[in-house]
């Protein structure tokens, strides 16, 4: 025996293993029970994970979904001024804006097109940051002009929020008593086949999730997921041997901008509103939206359609514009179509805030003089009666 085992004589005994592990099993779960021990002791511990599930899933409602849940009740959609007309003739005359898919307010869109108001008078369009009922924002912007005397509505669209204007413009064009000089559509994905696969698998996969996760429509926990998980090209690199690497730097840039822009910012738009913008490219109700448009409506003139997509369709990779082209001009256009499609230079998917030089000079130089002779035709019959 060494001196050490001399000084300290329990340490052999302290340190033996055959004993430690005697002494675990007469002290474990369920060591003095006989009958149906290892069936209860499964129970037993069952019992701790589900409780640990449950208090965690009671911490998730409680901290993430439940506060987010009230906040949403509050809202509703709503108009928002942006711009006076340039001339006084045009008071007559709304130009609307409807922002795409995960925005919410397009004010900032349309103060970046002061063209727009060279037609009349310029509103934005926030969303109800609940999801999107077209028949309702069709009636808000009906009862709005009515107060203000407007008479003739054009509708902008960017991106999915095209396919929101059309189905608006269906219901002010053939239920309402305002006449729709036309819709401006801003690289606008016509139907799912129109959204490139990227960006498609992405809301498929946020829908899916909204089907089987409870609360998913209110969570922040899940948004930030989604929103880094759509931004992994900025932090994540792959090796010589496949193996994925993350550049810490860029990773927590991509954090803080998806915690500023989209999780604690008042203005992002929820989860229920992305889905509810998905799922109307999904339904993709934008073809029968125009064949409506296209049909006789009495004592109204057929609209215009107008299409912005980028001149290369590889700038746009979000959206198939080439597609989307396509489609416009069988269901509008033609030798009796009322279509333009016009081609702002250097410009990418929807984004007039990055590019207002170049799409203010191809709605002024393009598309005001269009829909300006469709504006005058309108104009037109309440003119000549006004004599008689």
């Amino acid at each position: 025996m060494s001196l050490l085992d001399d000084r300290h004589p329990s340490t052999v005994t302290d340190y033996d293993d055959a004993r430690r592990r005697a002494r675990w099993r007469d002290t474990r779960l369920g060591a003095d029970w006989t009958t149906l021990r290892r069936t209860r002791v499964t129970l037993v511990r069952l019992s701790v994970v589900l409780i640990a599930v449950l208090v965690a899933f009671a911490q998730y409602w409680t901290h993430d979904v439940a506060p987010e849940r009230a906040r949403l009740a509050r809202t509703e959609p709503a108009i928002l001024p942006v711009a006076t007309p340039g001339e006084q003739q045009n008071w007559d005359t709304v130009v609307v804006d409807l922002v795409g898919l995960g925005n919410l307010n397009a004010s900032d869109t349309a103060e970046a097109l002061p063209s727009l108001s060279r037609l009349g008078v310029v509103w934005a369009i926030k969303y109800d940051n609940r999801g999107i009922d077209t028949k309702v924002i069709a009636d808000l912007i009906v009862r709005a002009a009515l107060m203000s005397g407007v008479e003739n509505v054009v509708l902008v669209g960017h991106s999915m929020g095209g396919v929101i204007a059309l189905e608006v413009a269906r219901h002010i064009h053939t239920e309402s008593d305002r006449r729709l000089v036309g819709v401006l559509l801003d690289c606008t994905p016509v139907d799912l086949n129109a959204v490139r696969e990227e960006s498609r698998g992405r809301g498929e996969d946020m829908v899916r999730w909204m089907g089987w996760l409870p609360g998913a429509r209110e969570s922040r926990a899940l948004r930030f997921i989604v929103e880094m998980y759509a931004r992994r090209g900025e932090f994540v690199d792959r090796g010589l041997y496949g193996d994925p690497g993350i550049r810490m730097p860029e990773l927590r840039d991509a954090a803080e901008r998806v915690l500023h822009d989209k999780i604690f910012n008042p203005d992002a738009a929820s989860n229920g509103l992305i889905e509810s913008q998905f799922l109307a490219i999904v339904a993709g109700g934008a073809g029968n939206d125009l064949r409506a448009l296209a049909r006789p409506v009495p004592g109204k003139l057929r609209p215009a359609v107008v299409f912005l997509r980028p001149r290369e369709a590889g700038r746009d990779r979000v959206v198939d514009v080439e597609y989307s082209h396509q489609v416009l001009i069988d269901l509008a256009g033609g030798v009796d179509g009322t279509l333009l499609v016009a081609f702002p230079r250097d410009t990418g998917h929807a984004n007039p805030i990055q590019r207002p030089t170049e799409y203010n000079r191809v709605i002024t130089d393009q598309v005001l003089p269009f829909l300006q002779r469709f504006q005058q035709q309108i104009r037109q019959p309440a003119t000549v009666a006004a004599p008689g």
